[in-house]
């Protein structure tokens, strides 16, 4: 397929077709009976849409950990239900219907039968006196109850170590060895099993509730502290592992850099290490490449579907919002950036290591909106993980190669808050 815009780009239309096998496959990901899906607003599993008693209620963002453990459970227990979408505060304006029906602006919440429920625990409850338990046990088992006893340990233990400003190193040493302590409960509790998880063969609500803080931990450690969670603790490597065969956990996966860098805000704030192997660690979450490493530390799962057909697909159905985006948050040409962006995209027709022509370079000026885009995909939200780090990949390759390119990242992502992520423009685009 050759360049139709004097650019060297493919247009926007020619994108269009090429992602279009990707794109048919993607839509068939989002159907309502096939794999688990972020995009997804209706869930059947085979069902009628009459048989439908519940509705999810979790963040557009895909993030909200809470929101995580209920869209597994309902997932892996196939319950037929939709889903509406809200915007967390972290991100963005709470939605005035959504603040009229909880005034809280809690999520997750869930309407079941037409009554309303909020706090995940409460609503795990919920769903397992409608619907039986998720395994073996159920929620208030006393073995359960102790595990996620053990969760909470292991949760404190974290936030001990990376949410706490000015460490020594002797502090550093002592909050990583409690927090060490009780994941090595962990894979006791995982050996002590029959199977690959907590409770037996098939994952069960008691490993729902560890999945998405561990998920968190395993990234942000990486980030911050240089520490490799899988590594060192191969029982929950395998723990993972056995996740990562089922397609209800891959299609809620997050990855590296949109956990590292949507925690602080939630959190209260991270803290790094300084040491030179978490450094090592941040600037390659940061600018790739990926793998990071063998084993893969975010994912042992293959692609499912061809990733650079997904980040293409996936990013032609906003390309003009994109453009506005890039254009005000870097006070750049909206006509190059186009172009520049187009550019990227036509670079995942060839490998990424491919010797570029001298007409693929992007219009000057543009690598600092690149970036900014680099920076801002959002897993699963917007795209698989892997599709993630190939469309990172090519924006950074192409930014490379800006004339005026100085190496300099672009606008810097804020700590305090994300509305860089505001989802409003996406979902009701001008």
């Amino acid at each position: 397929m050759q360049s139709d815009h004097p650019d060297g780009a493919l247009s926007w239309q020619q994108l269009r077709q090429w992602a279009a096998a990707a794109e048919g496959e993607a839509l068939e990901l989002l159907r309502r009976d096939g794999p688990t899906s972020a995009q997804a607003t209706l869930r059947l599993f085979g069902a009628r849409e009459s048989d439908v008693r519940v509705t999810l209620y979790r963040d557009h963002h895909a993030w909200c950990p809470y929101c995580q453990k209920i869209w597994l459970w309902l997932e892996e227990r196939r319950i037929p239900y939709r889903i509406r979408k809200v915007t967390m505060f972290c991100y963005g304006q709470k939605e005035a219907w959504y603040s009229r029906l909880v005034p809280s602006g809690m999520l997750p919440a869930l309407d079941l039968d037409g009554r309303l429920i909020t706090e995940s625990d409460r609503i795990l409850a919920a769903l397992e006196q409608a619907y039986g338990p998720l395994g073996p046990l159920g929620f208030e088992d006393p073995t359960v109850l102790q595990l996620r006893q053990l969760e909470r340990l292991l949760f404190r233990a974290w936030c001990l170590w990376l949410c706490t400003p000015g460490l020594s190193s002797s502090e550093e040493q002592r909050a990583q060895q409690q927090f060490q302590r009780f994941a090595s409960a962990m894979e006791e509790a995982l050996a002590a099993a029959p199977g690959a998880f907590l409770l037996g063969e098939e994952p069960a609500t008691a490993d729902l509730v560890f999945v998405p803080y561990l998920e968190r931990m395993n990234a942000s450690l990486a980030y911050y502290k240089g520490f490799a969670l899988r590594q060192q603790h191969p029982g929950i490597d395998r723990w993972f592992q056995a996740l990562e065969r089922r397609s209800s956990y891959l299609g809620t996966q997050s990855d590296f850099h949109t956990h590292a860098h949507d925690l602080p805000p939630q959190m209260g704030g991270c803290y790094a290490s300084g040491s030179p192997e978490q450094q090592r660690w941040a600037a390659q979450i940061d600018a790739g490449h990926w793998p990071l490493q063998q084993p893969d530390p975010e994912t042992s799962a293959p692609a499912a579907i061809d990733p650079a057909r997904e980040a293409v697909g996936r990013v032609v159905r906003h390309g003009a919002t994109l453009v506005a985006r890039l254009a005000a948050a870097t006070a750049g040409d909206p006509a190059a950036l186009d172009a520049a962006l187009r550019l990227a995209l036509t670079r995942l027709r060839a490998p990424l290591d491919a010797a570029p022509s001298e007409a693929a370079a992007p219009p000057p000026h543009t690598a600092p909106g690149l970036r900014y885009l680099r920076d801002r995909i959002s897993v699963p939200r917007d795209m698989g993980l892997h599709a993630a780090r190939v469309l990172r990949a090519a924006l950074e390759a192409t930014a490379s190669q800006d004339p005026v390119d100085t190496g300099a990242p672009g606008p810097p992502l804020p700590l305090q808050h994300r509305r860089d992520q505001d989802p409003a423009p996406f979902v009701h685009p001008a």
